[in-house]
């Protein structure tokens, strides 16, 4: 039997003057969206490949006025198949379930297997997103927007060639570009860093095996012969140079930036003992839901293109995950890194944790009371590098209980807390959609 944190819910519901305790801001008007894995009843799969579910919450005029969750209805419900008998990849056939993004006048939910599906401010789905016809690959869950020019950097990759592409899109949804990345074999490439001048490619040890997808199994697996590199691509010649690095695995970028002669990366990086650890995990939750220390940690990267090198150190040992900054800052030096501590919904106490000025500062959650992924939203009304909240869902690991939190991006203390109409099983990656 599966925990509780990791249960799908069975259904679909609305629900409308939300009670909370703190207080709301009232500059706080739009709705937050959160996507994970969430199995329709009858269909058994493990959370990192089960159907999308959006759970989102309404804010306006200092209130909650409403919480639903919903499907993302894709191809994948009708009995599609990402793999055709031809060998062809259906891009449509994916199940949505990783992360939201509002782009080009639009709410797209996304998976790195598919094209984005769009779905309504209602969470309701309207149908595939492909650019006009004009997206030929799947498209990464972790899209990084130019903050000067508004266009999106993003990237597809596949199991059969091209292995790599890239691809960059106007502020109004046009592609503009694709361009293929040349890496030796099929891996997971879960996300990437823009900068100023450069992208920078994660070419990591966690290949694809073709013989665990003919078994059903999580397609992916650690290889000790795969060297791990960071790929830096000059954003003006697209020429890419590869620097190799200790072993290990980032499912997500904090940011990278420019400095005069260096590119800093900073990520959450595993150890191969860390990744395979959380790699079973995500895949078959244990039944107890036992404590399993992620091993993940804030890391940097310092490239020197110049000197061919790259100086590499651990930032701290607290085990960690979901790490987010201020969007206003993506790709260029930022004030603060927020995360959350792992494992995500043990039954035990949890933070949320802050990294600025070189220092580490946390709350404690408490005790049962675990959050996911913690988004940064900005507050117009008094701007400066940590005015802001931090906002996501905490789960109960052993209760039938969830909570949608706000916490001041500064002090870390709780704002708000808006008590959910229902559980929320665990899920990955959120959005703050204010309109």
């Amino acid at each position: 039997m599966k925990p509780l944190w990791s249960t799908p819910v069975a259904d679909e519901i609305s629900a409308y003057d939300l009670s909370f305790t703190g207080s709301i801001p009232d500059e706080l008007a739009g709705t937050y969206i959160r996507n994970g894995g969430n199995a329709l009843p009858g269909q058994p799969s493990h959370d990192f490949a089960a159907q999308g579910m959006l759970h989102g919450v309404r804010l306006a005029r200092g209130r909650a006025s409403w919480y639903r969750n919903r499907w993302v209805r894709t191809p994948l419900l009708d009995g599609a198949r990402p793999y055709r008998p031809d060998g062809t990849h259906d891009l449509m056939a994916g199940t949505a379930n990783t992360s939201v993004l509002a782009f080009a006048d639009k709410l797209l939910a996304l998976v790195e297997s598919s094209v984005p599906f769009e779905i309504s401010d209602e969470l309701a789905t309207l149908g595939p997103f492909d650019f006009a016809g004009q997206l030929a690959t799947p498209m990464t869950a972790h899209p990084k927007r130019d903050v000067a020019s508004g266009e999106l950097h993003f990237f597809g990759y596949d199991f059969r060639p091209p292995f790599l592409t890239y691809h960059v899109a106007a502020p109004d949804g046009r592609l503009l570009r694709s361009l293929l990345i040349e890496v030796p074999a099929p891996t997971m490439m879960h996300d990437f860093a823009l900068t100023e001048h450069h992208v920078i490619w994660l070419d990591q040890p966690v290949v694809f095996d073709p013989a665990l997808a003919k078994r059903g199994a999580m397609p992916f697996r650690w290889s000790a012969d795969y060297p791990t590199r960071l790929g830096v691509m000059d954003r003006a010649t697209s020429e890419v140079r590869w620097f190799g690095v200790s072993s290990g695995y980032a499912f997500h970028v904090a940011n990278a930036y420019d400095l005069e002669r260096s590119i800093v990366l900073e990520a959450v990086r595993y150890d191969r003992a860390a990744f395979e650890a959380t790699w079973e995990v995500l895949g078959a939750p244990p039944s107890g839901g036992e404590f399993h220390d992620s091993g993940a940690h804030l890391y940097r990267w310092e490239i020197d293109p110049g000197a061919g090198t790259v100086r590499e150190e651990t930032l701290d040992t607290t085990p960690i995950e979901f790490p987010t900054i201020d969007p206003a800052s993506t790709g260029r030096p930022h004030r603060a890194v927020y995360a959350v501590t792992m494992p995500r919904f043990a039954a035990r106490g949890a933070e949320l944790v802050k990294y600025a000025g070189g220092a580490r500062t946390s709350y404690a959650f408490e005790s049962g009371w675990v959050p996911g992924e913690m988004i940064f939203v900005a507050q117009r009304s008094h701007r400066d590098a940590e005015s802001g909240w931090l906002m996501g869902i905490a789960t109960h690991a052993t209760e039938d209980l969830a909570r949608f939190v706000i916490h001041d991006a500064r002090s870390l203390s709780p704002v708000a807390e808006i008590a959910l109409p229902r559980r929320v099983p665990a899920g990955f990656h959120g959005a703050w959609i204010a309109r």
